[in-house]
């Protein structure tokens, strides 16, 4: 799951526990807005986790050689 997925679940969330009053007998409409707020904050420190690893900057493995340098025959 990426940032915006993460991210729609907080909102879908905040939607349920804060702004809705609908009462269920079986399903507690508050406590799955919450649930959902939770997984997505854990979705999005878990992604911003893994994307700093990958933006981790890799020195060039070839070496640059300028025209100073080269050996002509």
């Amino acid at each position: 799951m990426g940032i915006g997925g993460c991210i729609i679940l907080i909102g879908a969330g905040a939607i349920l526990a804060f702004a809705t009053d609908w009462k269920m007998d079986t399903v507690n409409v508050d406590l799955v807005g919450w649930i959902m707020m939770i997984v997505g904050i854990i979705g999005v420190i878990a992604y911003a986790s893994i994307a700093r690893r990958r933006r981790m900057v890799v020195p060039p493995s070839t070496t640059v050689v300028s025209e100073d340098e080269r050996h002509y025959p």
